[in-house]
């Protein structure tokens, strides 16, 4: 075991490798989370719902509030959804099966999402770049996990327009955990940037709905930059802040043109806050500087 943490912190190229092949693996089982935990979340609500409006007292309606079969991360194994057909182990390779397969299930022929290979690039890509640029360390391995919550948390956004507090609630505190350490950050500008995270949006969110009288983002967006202000600190939030805002305006605008978007269909903003994480991951302190160095005269 030693001997080869010591070929680890020894062989970069090595040590990357490792890391992109670690995270094509968990982007596979990325697309299981995404996939899955918003159903469970809603399984979860309904039980909720009929307990707190004691239907489960009726012998029918408490047949009915339970869940027909176990169904959670592990159980049942991932099946095609159009013919049942369960996905082996030699059929659920990172990018490899997809490309064997070409792309469609070996037993109905019917198509697999791009979004399964993509999620796995994107998850084994980032994965070998947070290992290049941190190198051997435990900020290289944060990182990789911190990586990895957001991809899971752009695709769900995308998808259903929720952030999972299964997510961003553990996120949150591991970031404080670990800058007690001042992996990325001393532990004071995590705790402030976590308070300030939650508490900007939180103020953007009532000052538009008083304006408006409508939500302008949901309560998992305050929860997602407090994450992000605990890992990174207060003073790369204004970066993350504006990167995922021009984003966000532009992928909004482009959709409202081009593919004639509703003006009253809500955009989730998860990804990009996720996306302006990432480049402040990466590159804050640079960017910041530069800006800074603009200003002064």
């Amino acid at each position: 075991m030693t001997s080869f943490v010591q070929l680890l912190q020894d062989s970069q190229p090595f040590f990357i490798f490792l890391c992109g092949l670690l995270g094509l693996l968990v982007g596979s089982f990325l697309n299981v989370v995404i996939h899955r935990l918003p159903k469970m979340m809603e399984r979860e609500w309904r039980a909720q719902c009929a307990e707190m409006n004691e239907q489960v007292s009726t012998g029918a309606v408490q047949e009915s509030s339970k869940p027909a079969h176990t169904y959670n991360l592990q159980t049942p194994r991932s099946a095609c959804p159009n013919c049942g057909h369960q996905i082996t182990a030699l059929e659920n390779i990172p990018v490899i099966s997809y490309l064997v397969l070409r792309g469609k299930c070996r037993q109905c022929g019917s198509a697999i999402s791009m979004r399964y290979p993509i999620v796995e690039v994107v998850s084994g890509v980032l994965s070998a770049y947070a290992a290049w640029h941190f190198g051997f360390g435990l900020a290289a391995a944060a990182a990789i996990i911190f990586i990895w919550a957001l991809i899971a948390l752009t695709f769900i956004d995308f998808d259903t327009q929720l952030l999972p507090d299964d997510i961003t609630l553990p996120l949150l505190w591991l970031g404080i955990i670990l800058n007690l350490f001042g992996i990325f950050t001393t532990l004071s500008n995590s705790i402030v940037g976590a308070i300030a995270g939650y508490l900007v949006l939180w103020s953007v969110y009532w000052l538009f709905k008083l304006v408006t009288g409508k939500e302008g983002m949901g309560y998992g967006d305050f929860k997602l930059l407090a994450a992000i202000g605990a890992w990174l600190g207060w003073s790369l939030l204004p970066l993350v802040i504006m990167l995922s805002s021009v984003v966000g305006a532009v992928v909004g605008i482009t959709l409202i043109i081009v593919a004639r978007h509703g003006r009253n269909i809500p955009i989730p903003f998860g990804p990009y806050l996720a996306g302006g994480a990432l480049i402040a991951l990466f590159w804050g302190e640079q960017l910041t500087q530069s800006y800074l160095h603009l200003l002064t005269p």
